[in-house]
């Protein structure tokens, strides 16, 4: 990959491919919005709780056996593909599903064996253990899947990769309102089994049009892909950190307050944390591979950490200060009445998101170098203080308390990244970019202080204003960029 150093082609190649991959996780955002609402108006708060409960459990089992066959595969299949060997490239593409089939099977015993664990973790009330238990096929295809993406990603098959996750997300839809119309709770675990499906299926079409599947387990080959097992542990702990604090945190909620409240607190940080992910879907993709590229020249990697963190900064802010405004209208319509005591974390929690935008672009330095340690240091570390802050926080000032415990933690995080990454790696930051926060953050704070003070004509007068100032300026920023 050559070095695109001039300001200008940076920030044209951040804005395209951030607006695109955006563009696509919005799509799916309205469908998962229509989908969320029928499990809302169905299922009710509890319910919506046993769902979160059960998904993310579901997601830390996967991340915790998936051996980051995902992830860490993409790198050499990317590099096989772009020198057009493609007997070595379909060589390892088989390794690559052996890994995805042995981290499968591995996921199936370890959600079998440690449903009695989640279950006492989870709830203080009945016996859940056979829903965890349950779900063992649906992490088994969760874990092929992402075997299956990681080989289109590598072969940049872009427009395969966005037509999949559009169907998965479709499907998803299909599936999902018909049975908890029909079953109610009862449908909960075939549901997630067949969304797995739903997302497998697709990605097992698009990989195997153009690598057909072929399953050769052999102990060399296995034995022969210890570098793709190494970075992939190493971001496989990192991620069960994450996955495993949002289950431990939703599992505490449940023991100190209800299902109800677990549900709650999920649709309020669902609302805040996934929409805000239409800026940051391309950093996986795109940026991270970017980075890695000049991951030996600290000039070079602090330059493209101050674009991407401007860019998305310039991103995200207009879109939170907008949900800020809107969400006592977007809840009901999102959700039902029976959220509306939702609004005000939600609101607190968009500004973790702004900080998010900041921080995730530094978060990635010390994994394109390759240095694994310092990177679950900080991961660790924020899963073990989200955990305690959040339901410390809930227990003293409920849901609004929650909402400024994940606040807290992100700030943290960025001031403990940013101060490492400075005194290890040399990161310092441009002029433009604290002129992009430094514009943007006030602004944003300022509807968030309007939204908490103001009732009425006044509210609504103040957040529309803050709302054009923010998108205003970030319209203008983003138009120099482009033409720069």
């Amino acid at each position: 990959m050559t070095h695109a150093t001039p300001q200008s082609d940076s920030y044209r190649h951040v804005l395209k491919y951030t607006s695109m991959f955006g563009s696509v996780q919005g799509l799916n955002i309205l469908i998962g919005l229509v989908r969320n609402k029928a499990v809302a108006v169905l299922l009710g708060p509890m319910g919506m709780g046993l769902v979160s409960l059960l998904i993310t459990s579901m997601n830390f089992i996967v991340q915790a056996t998936s051996l980051g066959v995902s992830f860490s595969a993409v790198r050499h299949i990317a590099e096989l593909h772009d020198k057009g060997d493609r007997r070595a490239l379909e060589a390892y593409i088989g390794v690559v599903r052996q890994w995805s089939v042995v981290a499968a099977l591995l996921g199936m015993v370890v959600c079998v064996a440690v449903g009695p664990l989640l279950n006492a973790l989870s709830f203080s009330w009945g016996d859940h253990t056979l829903h965890f238990m349950l779900l063992a096929p649906a992490v088994a295809m969760t874990a092929i899947g992402g075997g299956e993406m990681a080989i289109l990603k590598g072969t940049k098959r872009l427009r395969q990769i966005a037509t999949t996750q559009i169907v998965a997300s479709a499907a998803s839809l299909v599936v999902t309102v018909p049975l908890y119309y029909f079953f109610n709770q009862k449908a909960i675990v075939p549901t997630i089994t067949l969304m797995a499906l739903a997302t497998l299926a697709p990605a097992m079409a698009a990989s195997t049009s153009h690598y057909p599947y072929r399953l050769r387990l052999s102990r060399r080959s296995l034995a022969g892909s210890r570098p793709m097992l190494r970075l992939g542990i190493a971001f496989t702990v990192a991620a069960a950190f994450g996955s495993g604090s949002d289950m431990l945190t939703r599992a505490l909620l449940n023991k100190v307050a209800d299902l109800d409240t677990v549900g709650l607190f999920n649709a309020a940080y669902v609302i805040t944390i996934t929409y805000a992910g239409m800026v940051f879907s391309s950093m996986d993709s795109d940026y991270y591979p970017r980075l890695s590229a000049v991951n030996h020249d600290n000039r070079h990697v602090s330059d493209m950490v101050n674009r991407q963190m401007e860019v998305s900064v310039l991103l995200v802010a207009p879109l939170l200060a907008a949900l800020i405004t809107l969400l006592p209208v977007i809840l009901p319509l999102l959700f039902s009445q029976a959220f509306t005591p939702i609004a005000t974390m939600a609101q607190t929690t968009t500004l973790a998101m702004l900080i998010k935008a900041m921080s995730l672009p530094i978060a990635y330095i010390n994994l394109a170098k390759g240095q694994w340690k310092p990177y679950l240091a900080f991961e660790a570390a924020y899963a073990i203080a989200f955990v305690a802050a959040v339901p410390l926080c809930f227990m003293g000032w409920g849901l609004t308390g929650a909402g400024w415990a994940i606040v807290a933690v992100h700030a943290i995080e960025l001031l403990a990244l940013a101060a490492y990454c400075h005194s290890r790696h040399g990161l310092r930051m441009e002029p433009n970019t604290l002129k992009a926060i430094g514009a943007a953050a006030p602004l944003l704070i300022a509807a968030y202080a309007s939204a908490m003070t103001t009732q009425g004509v006044a509210y609504w007068c103040l957040g529309a204003t803050l709302s054009a100032m923010l998108s205003a300026y970030s319209l203008c920023r983003l138009r120099r960029m482009r033409k720069a």
